[in-house]
């Protein structure tokens, strides 16, 4: 392969990506408005007509996609408890890629049955019981989700010695059902990858399909898969490396987009302190969070309400009021461009806030508890403190005059002592947005795709 192609069609752009493989570098990038209610090839031609205005006409050896085109793929997972199967499978959910709907627990009631027919997933991820553990339950939902009139795969991943009862009970009723391995085989155990595999597979057979890609997948040289799998994908081989090319050791991702702020970090997340124990699941070393109601448009509002209006007044400079005033203009009219001093002034407050809203939610948290043998630390998620690595990417914050300002929100804030945010960070810039290209060339060349996200990634220096 000598020229590749590496093409993300998104909820709003489709972006196209030229990668030299010979020369391990990049040749340039584009992107368009995604055609979704048309035709998605009307999009991508038009974003490869201004990718050849910069490169010039390229023949391509491969091409490669991913996508989050129409709601990208909606996920509802059912488990038992909910700090345990239905935490497990709202995890696996979110590293396959998915935009997480609902998370049910216990049993399903006819009210939840309407709610799903309701949400219309286009999977739904059926978990509950450690293996050998509780069998009733996961059964019953299974029931209640056969008597849904509602068309969508079924992927059942709990209690084993309950898996062919629900098989059964869902074929039966003319669902399409995959069973594979229990999230959760023994208590505080935690098994995604099986259930993330099988999401996949039902991605690139039925998703593409339906979401009217099919078309543009026989273009396609490569398997397609979710947009934000494929930037973890990018994030994992980064932070680890390949056998030839170092990684960068662990880190976390940001990307604020207008709709929803997805944070990633690559981390065991293991106590640092001393006297610190963890509470609740092991969290898995590529984790990913999404903040639905936080984005720098659709959900402008979600930040305000997270934060505080005083805070994007006090931020931004603008008059509680006046902020107010142009919250609300870009929340109707999503398309509104910064191109005044005062709606810079906002997305500036906006992008600092998500910022820190985002990784402040996706870190962990530490608790002092009394014991008989004294002061002990409850620690509940990860510990990001000794992280040094920090990327900051969206389209929002690639335009950004004031990156490193933006970029402080993601560490660790005196006023909040309980969070374990990374307390000294390098921050990075995926300015010319290629995380998603990397991830999918990860796929085939991930040699090449760690040396090209090296060379991409802007520093801005050591931020404390």
């Amino acid at each position: 392969m000598k020229r590749v192609l590496l093409i993300d069609f998104g909820s709003t752009y489709t972006k196209v990506t030229a990668v030299d493989m010979e020369e391990e570098r990049l040749l340039g990038t584009a992107a368009s408005y995604t055609t979704v209610e048309t035709d998605v090839n009307e999009g991508l031609a038009k974003a490869l007509a201004l990718l050849s205005e910069k490169i010039g006409e390229v023949d391509f050896d491969a091409r490669y996609a991913c996508s989050s085109a129409a709601g990208g793929l909606k996920m509802i997972s059912c488990g038992l408890v909910p700090e345990l199967t239905a935490e497990a499978a709202k995890t696996a959910s979110l590293g396959a890629g998915a935009k997480v709907m609902k998370v049910y627990s216990y049993q399903l009631t006819e009210e939840d049955a309407a709610e799903i027919e309701t949400l219309q997933p286009d999977i739904f991820l059926l978990t509950g019981g450690t293996d050998g553990g509780n069998k009733d339950t996961i059964i019953e939902n299974a029931q209640m989700l056969a008597g849904l009139s509602a068309e969508f795969p079924i992927v059942i991943a709990g209690n084993r010695n309950a898996a062919g009862s629900c098989r059964r009970i869902l074929e039966d009723a003319g669902k399409q059902v995959i069973v594979c391995e229990n999230v959760m085989p023994k208590f505080g155990e935690l098994n995604i990858e099986p259930a993330q595999n099988s999401i996949r597979e039902i991605f690139l057979e039925r998703i593409i399909k339906a979401k009217g890609l099919s078309e543009a997948s026989q273009l396609i040289s490569g398997i397609m898969m979710p947009t934000p799998a494929a930037v973890l994908s990018a994030m994992e081989l980064l932070a680890k490396g390949t056998e030839t090319e170092p990684g960068l050791g662990d880190l976390i991702a940001v990307d604020v987009g207008g709709a929803t702020t997805d944070v990633y970090s690559m981390s065991l997340g293991e106590p640092s302190g001393v006297n610190t124990v963890l509470k609740g699941l092991p969290e898995p070393y590529a984790k990913r969070t999404v903040e639905g109601d936080i984005g720098m448009r659709y959900s402008a509002a979600g930040i305000a309400e997270a934060a505080g209006m005083t805070a994007v007044s006090r931020i931004s400079g603008l008059p509680e009021g006046r902020a107010e005033e142009l919250l609300s203009l870009i929340t109707e009219k999503t398309d509104t461009l910064p191109e005044t001093e005062e709606l810079e002034a906002l997305d500036f407050a906006l992008a600092s806030l998500a910022v820190k809203v985002g990784i402040t939610r996706h870190a962990g948290r530490v608790e002092k508890v009394y014991t008989p043998v004294g002061e002990t630390w409850l620690q509940e998620g990860k510990d990001l403190t000794q992280v040094k690595k920090a990327i900051i990417t969206g389209g929002s914050l690639i335009h950004a005059k004031q990156i490193e300002k933006i970029a402080r929100g993601v560490l660790y804030d005196f006023a909040d002592p309980s969070s374990l945010k990374p307390k000294q960070a390098e921050i990075l810039l995926d300015k010319a947005y290629i995380l998603s290209a990397m991830g999918l060339l990860s796929q085939h060349a991930p040699d090449t795709a760690l040396k090209i996200m090296k060379k991409e990634l802007l520093s801005y220096g050591i931020e404390e």
